[in-house]
């Protein structure tokens, strides 16, 4: 918790002076630019937080999983008891566990808190992975939600969301100062809609950076929950039959896998390549391994 607010503040505050050096360079007063910063961080903390509890519904939804209220399998039984226990070990409160219908071996956790979870697996897991290896994946989702990584990737990107509402218009708002009032109300509208598509793409850069080392994290975790062998045997198996992604863009993130992409891509995925995932899980202490999951 105190890693997840010393993250929000320290971001906050680095967007904060950098507002303040941009308004102070192109000469705007920040007491009459009072309202922009009201309506950015409403538009850009409101969406972000209205996913974030709209979460669990909408991974049910988009995903058709369906959580298990009462096992009716030995599988059920054993996916339930193994979340349970790695759970209490993680020192969260028990997640919905859930079973969605799709081909590929995947697994997400989301939800608005670390005590209101959802960790769903696939119908293609549970085919194609041993028990070992499906317990490896399930504690590395057990470690997102005990790290409070949805939470954080909540915050995080209100953050982005409302620097790049503000800097969007800041910036064309002197633009538009150096025209006649047509031709300036046309250049800020149009300035606007460029500004947020491109300072879009490097929040979004931003975001998927964090995402890249908190999966560096939920892998220790998952280590930690059930074994450092087990969970490089997942994500082996994982690259083994690394495919089509069918998670909806909004929980692909919290998925325990990721795309491939080469070059420039590589800035948007969500995901770290699993070889890399796998040297670092090689190299990892104990402690690191332990750091993976916050108590």
């Amino acid at each position: 918790m105190f890693k997840r607010i010393t993250l929000f503040l320290a971001t906050n505050l680095a967007v904060l002076v950098l507002l303040s050096i941009v308004m102070a360079v192109f000469g705007i007063d920040p007491a009459t630019n009072a309202g922009l910063l009201v309506f950015a961080a409403l538009f850009g903390f409101g969406g972000a937080l209205v996913s974030l509890l709209m979460s669990k519904w909408t991974a049910k939804r988009f995903t058709g999983a369906q959580v298990i209220t009462q096992p009716r399998s030995e599988v059920e039984r054993w996916l339930v008891e193994t979340v349970r226990r790695q759970a209490q070990a993680a020192g969260i409160g028990m997640p919905e566990v859930a079973i969605y219908d799709a081909p590929e071996i995947n697994a997400f956790a989301t939800g608005a808190n670390r005590n209101n979870a959802l960790v769903a697996v696939s119908t293609g897991l549970l085919r194609s992975m041993d028990r070992d290896e499906a317990e490896a994946v399930l504690g590395h989702e057990v470690a997102h939600v005990a790290n409070g990584d949805m939470v954080t990737m909540a915050l995080l990107q209100g953050v982005l969301n409302t620097f790049v509402i503000v800097l969007a218009r800041v910036v064309a708002r002197a633009v538009s100062n150096f025209m006649d009032r047509d031709m300036g109300s046309m250049a800020y509208f149009a300035v606007v809609v460029v500004l947020d598509l491109v300072f879009g793409l490097f929040a979004s850069m931003i975001a998927m950076w964090f995402s890249r080392q908190r999966e560096f994290r939920a892998d220790a975790g998952g280590a930690a929950l059930a074994g450092r062998h087990k969970m490089i045997a997942a994500l082996e198996r994982l690259a083994q039959n690394q495919g089509a992604n069918t998670l909806p863009r909004q929980i692909a993130a919290f998925g325990i896998s990721g795309g491939i992409a080469h070059g420039l891509r590589r800035l948007l995925m969500s995901h770290p390549p699993l070889e890399e995932r796998i040297t670092a899980l090689r190299a990892a202490s104990p402690e690191q391994l332990r750091e993976g999951v916050l108590a």
